[in-house]
Order: structure tokens, then C-alpha cells, then sequence
């Protein structure tokens, strides 16, 4: 059973896009509906939560000084974990991060640390001593489908709405002014756009159920100006070099709509 109804639904799935059609009636370049507010946990520097479609996560920003790392002693650092929450899908487990969990805080953490969201160098207070260290926490309330999209318009959104108290150095000691909250420097708004190759069509935002019976997945990281920041390859079955360029191209233009929701 487990094994039939897939092939069942890949039977359908499938053939309704030859067909130019989306079980959920989309175009395919055209993502569900968004929302996104921010400031929602009230204990954290900053937080986001974004629903596209029925997947919804939640991200929170927390902030504190730490020693920087013995190769970027002039840089802050971030540092992204995420937890599917079992609640969020029959197939979540509770324990350690699996593989899912570990691949979307590595592709949210490098589409924004190559996308240069966050001027690390501006969270440096004393070279090789002392620097902010961002962590940014990924979780995953509910799940349908697309949780790169999600988690990067969330993590960009959290950061954006991040405040953290001023330091100052006073006899080489860091000074915290708690009154004095200021924004995370932030340099950039670096966005994914994600795509399911099902036959010979791509679909921007799968759905859950598209994600089932797709035949390779691709995740593109765009800056503002439309550059590349980020590129994540899964399945198994490999994309044509025409349907590379065509991704890059769509994916300008819907990131360029996605940044809309941050302003």
C-alpha cells in the first residue's frame, strides 16, 4: 500500500502537468499564497513567521559576543540549525537532525552567508577577541512542500527585524548600552526560489505532494541584483543544461517578487 499509492498519484501528477496543469490549479512559475509577519517571539532579538501555502515556519535570531573563528578573526558569525518538529508532518521523528534538517540549515545558512546578507566584519568589537555571533533557529510548524523557500524569506525576514544593544570597548572590556538597541547590518536581501522537474516541466514552489513524485529538485539562491548566491541540486534524475539557464531566469523574477514581502 505504501509503495501503490505513490505510483497511483505519480500517475496522475504526472500527467496533469503534460497536460499544462497543477492539481492546485497554479501556472507553474506562479508560488501559493505568502504571508509573513515578524516580531512574533517576543524573547528572541528577532523572529519571522512565514506560510507559504500550508507550510509554515518559524525563525528566531538570537544574539550574543563570543570568541571569532581563528580564520576570520575580523568577522562575526552565524551559525543556522533547523528542527522538523514531528507535529509538522507524519514522517517528522523526534530525536537528532536527520539528513532533511541538516540539508536545509546548510542551504538557508549558505544562501545567506554567500549572499552577504548579514557585514560580518561590522559584527567584529575586538579583533581576534570578541565578536556577535547570529543563531539563526529554523522550525518547522507545518509542512507542505518547499521548506527552502520558506526558511530563507524567514531567516532574511528574522535578520531584517534583529536588534541587539550597542557595545562599545571601555579599557578593553566590551560595555553592552541595553538602551540602545541597533539593527543588524545588513548588506543584502539574498532570496530562493525552488523548483520540481516533473517529465520535461519545471514547477516553481512544489507542493507537498508534487515533492512526492518529482523527479529532481532545484534550489536557487538570487541577490537583489540578480547574481547567483546559492545553488542545491536533490533526487536523483539530472538537469538538462537548458533547463538550468531556464530556472536561473524564472528564478530572478520571483525572487524579485518574494523581496516585495520584506519591504
Amino acid at each position: 500500500m505504501v509503495t501503490i499509492i505513490p505510483e497511483i498519484i505519480k500517475e496522475s501528477v504526472t500527467n496533469l502537468v503534460k497536460e499544462g496543469e497543477r492539481t492546485d490549479g497554479r501556472k507553474f512559475d506562479e508560488y501559493r499564497e505568502i504571508s509573513l509577519e515578524t516580531g512574533i517571539i517576543t524573547k528572541a532579538e528577532g523572529s519571522a513567521r512565514v506560510k507559504i501555502g500550508k507550510t509554515q515556519i518559524v525563525v528566531g535570531a538570537k544574539t550574543q559576543i563570543a570568541e571569532p573563528f581563528s580564520d576570520t578573526p575580523g568577522k562575526g558569525v552565524l551559525m543556522t540549525n533547523s528542527e522538523l518538529l514531528p507535529m509538522a508532518a507524519p514522517n517528522f521523528e523526534p530525536g537528532p537532525p536527520d539528513e532533511r534538517s541538516v540539508e536545509l540549515a546548510r542551504v538557508t545558512d549558505r544562501c545567506i552567508r554567500e549572499g552577504k546578507v548579514v557585514d560580518l566584519e561590522k559584527l567584529c568589537i575586538i579583533e581576534g577577541k570578541k565578536v556577535w555571533m547570529i543563531f539563526l533557529d529554523l522550525h518547522i510548524i507545518d509542512y507542505d512542500g518547499n521548506l527552502m523557500d520558506a526558511a530563507v524569506l524567514g531567516s532574511v525576514a528574522a535578520l531584517l527585524n534583529t536588534k541587539m544593544p550597542e557595545a562599545r570597548v571601555e579599557d578593553g572590556e566590551v560595555v553592552l548600552d541595553t538602551e540602545n538597541m541597533v539593527p543588524l547590518p545588513i548588506n543584502e536581501k539574498a532570496l530562493m526560489c525552488t523548483f520540481a522537474k516533473i517529465g520535461d516541466e519545471l514547477l516553481v514552489d512544489p507542493s507537498l505532494e508534487e515533492e512526492e513524485i518529482m523527479d529532481a529538485r532545484i534550489s536557487i539562491g538570487i541577490r537583489a541584483d540578480g547574481s547567483i548566491c546559492a545553488m542545491q541540486k536533490g533526487e536523483q534524475k539530472p538537469f538538462k543544461r537548458e533547463e538550468v539557464l531556464k530556472a536561473v531566469s524564472i528564478a530572478k523574477e520571483k525572487t524579485a517578487e518574494l523581496r516585495n514581502y520584506l519591504d
